[in-house]
């Protein structure tokens, strides 16, 4: 298998978390798919320098996550903003009614976290152990127990201030 076969292997078996990710920082779909084109530019043009010193959906998760801050930073230094809608989100319809409110309300939720906060929940639920996260965000295992406390009790008063 040649390098642009692993690197197209590699984006299929990590589009869900790339999609994700681009939802969790834009505010339209334009803006998904720009972020969407954007990470996976920046995997394909460092996709060489990968050393295999962690696993490869570790690495493309840092990629993906340094470029999604960035972009978030940048667009968040222009002077409109527009809130995020649910549309963005891409609920699948077989969930019951009450899930899709319930996750809903997680989802708005989750919008109003700083940068970093949703970094680590959606790695989180996207069932990635401490030492990932520590891995992927740059800080401890000790560290992301603590701020995962602290999101979570963050998340539960947001959620019951909703409803």
């Amino acid at each position: 298998m040649d390098e642009k076969e692993k690197f197209i292997a590699a984006i299929k078996e990590n589009e869900g978390f790339i999609y994700k990710l681009a939802s969790a920082y834009t505010n339209s779909t334009d803006d998904k798919h720009d972020l969407v084109q954007e990470i996976i530019y920046q995997l394909w043009k460092s996709f060489h320098t990968f050393s295999e010193q962690s696993k490869l959906s570790t690495w493309i998760y840092r990629v993906a996550l340094n470029t999604a801050i960035s972009n978030f930073r940048k667009e968040s230094k222009k002077p409109e903003k527009t809130s995020i809608t649910l549309t963005e989100f891409e609920i699948p319809d077989l969930c019951a009614r009450d899930e899709k409110e319930k996750i809903s309300t997680l989802h708005l939720a989750i919008g109003k976290l700083t940068e970093i906060e949703k970094a680590i929940i959606m790695l989180y639920l996207d069932e990635k152990s401490y030492d990932e996260i520590s891995e992927i965000i740059g800080i401890s295992n000790s560290n992301v127990g603590a701020r995962l406390n602290r999101i979570k009790n963050k998340l539960s008063k947001l959620i019951n201030t909703e409803v």
